[in-house]
This record gives structure tokens, sequence and C-alpha cells, in this order.
């Protein structure tokens, strides 16, 4: 059965979309085959990014590994059980039909709370959730003190996370392997960034996440998108020398993809 990675956060702007196409991108390039949701049914941006690199491709007369975008089916309303929720059984069905033949699945979920997100939230093998290096963001996860030095109570988020662990222990499936990426770091190292990493890891052993290193901020992020490009494909595009950024950029995507620690995979590039 395919391990299912999903990619959540409440808020906007954190790079979900982003993070989740390079962990996808890469792990087709090591071989393994992907299926990728967009449960964001509006904006659909993890499906936007995919349609351009295929479409780059074809253009370019590329064959760069790219995982498989899948919509959630359609579903006849009237095969629905008394009570049951019409996007439960889409992606539901979308998960039962992707399983057999795929090694993962990522499920890239909106900036919102949404019913999909939810359920999706306790299908995750492994739950990751890029966070900007903000305490307006870290407020998603636990509410802080005026210093941002104590943790006052779990957030919104945390306490959705724990509905969905315990929907799965009494599934009496594996706990969620939950990872919280601190993305879009500065380069220099400020008081407020010290602060930040205080609070995420005395909240991580408080509620159980890993913390992982995601993405510094860098322009190269927002010139890949139109051509659905990622950092592991520069070389395959002609990029014949990388620039420091760049080196770097790749050098996070390593680390990145180590610290999910997901079965089967070994890093390589």
């Amino acid at each position: 059965m395919a391990h299912i990675i999903v990619v959540g956060n409440e808020k906007g702007g954190a790079g979900k979309s982003t993070v989740s196409m390079h962990i996808a991108t890469a792990l087709a390039r090591l071989g393994h085959k992907t299926a990728v949701l967009d449960l964001d049914l509006r904006q659909k941006t993890i499906g936007r990014y995919l349609e351009n690199r295929v479409s780059f491709c074809r253009k370019a007369g590329l064959d760069l590994p790219t995982p498989e975008y899948h919509e959630l089916p359609e579903i006849d309303k009237s095969a629905l059980q008394p009570g049951e929720n019409i996007y439960d059984h889409r992606l539901s069905a979308a998960v039962a039909a992707l399983e057999p033949d795929n090694d993962f699945i990522l499920i890239d979920c909106p900036g919102s709370h949404t019913r999909l997100s939810q359920v999706a939230h306790s299908l995750a093998d492994t739950l990751v959730t890029p966070l900007n290096d903000s305490f307006i963001d870290f407020d998603l996860l636990a509410q802080i003190d005026a210093d941002g030095e104590k943790i006052l109570a779990p957030s919104v988020y945390s306490e959705m996370v724990w509905s969905a662990r315990q929907l799965r222990a009494q599934a009496g499936l594996k706990p969620i392997d939950w990872i919280v990426m601190r993305n879009r770091l500065g380069a220099q190292r400020m008081v407020n960034k010290e602060k930040m990493e205080r609070a995420v890891d005395k909240l991580a052993a408080r509620i159980g996440f890993r913390v992982a290193p995601g993405f510094n901020e860098r322009v190269i992020f927002r010139e890949l998108f139109p051509r659905g490009l990622t950092l592991l494909d520069l070389r395959d595009v002609g990029v014949q020398k990388l620039n420091i950024s760049n080196i770097a950029a790749r050098q996070e995507l390593r680390e990145m993809m180590k610290s999910l620690r997901l079965p089967g995979v070994s890093i390589d590039f």
C-alpha cells in the first residue's frame, strides 16, 4: 500500500505547494511511483504547477521524471449512504484507486480549514506542516505569551491534528509522523529567529512533532513555477553552472528529504 504524505497548514503563504512539488518530484526522480492530489479545489496551485511541467516538457522535448497528478473523481450522489459527505467519498475513492499502484501519494491541502483537509489529515502516514518563521504563523500551532517565551495552549490546527491522531488510533493505524518544517528562513541570525527556534522546540516536546529545516526565502522558486520545474531539474534544462544560491537551495532540499525519513527512500542527489 502507498505511503501517504499530507502537506498541510491552515495559513496561506507558507510555501506548501513549493514544498509539495519538490517532495513529489524528488521521489519521482528517485524512482518511486508518486501520485499527487490537490485539495485546494478552487486555486489548484500544485495542479497548475504540474500542468506547467507537462506543457514545458512537451514544448522543450524533455522527458523529466514527473509525479502523476490526479483530480478527485466525481461521485454519483445517489450512491452515498445516509449522512455520508460527498467530499469524504471523493477523497476516499481517489486514495483507494491510487494506493495499489503507487509507492507514495502526496496530498496538498488548502491554506484554510475545510472538510477535505480535515479528512486528509486522518489519512496521513507522514504530515508535513511548513511554517513561516514568524510568531504570526506560530499562532496556528499554539498561543504564546507576549514575550514569545511561554506556551499558553495548543491552537486550532494542533487540535485538528490531535483529532486526526485519535481517529487513526481508534482504527488501529500507525501514528502520524508529524513534521513541522521551518520555512522561508532569513539568512541572518536575529533575536526573533532565535525566539522562534526555542518556541518551536518547546512545542515539539509538548505536543509531539519533529522539527525539520525547510527552504530559505529565494527568488528562484518564483521563477521555477511557470515552467513547472524544481531545483533538481536545472541541469536537465541547460543550466551548466549552478550559482551559490542554487547550490545552497539543493542542499536544503537534500536535508529536507532526509528529515522526512520516508520508508524505502535513499537520498542520492
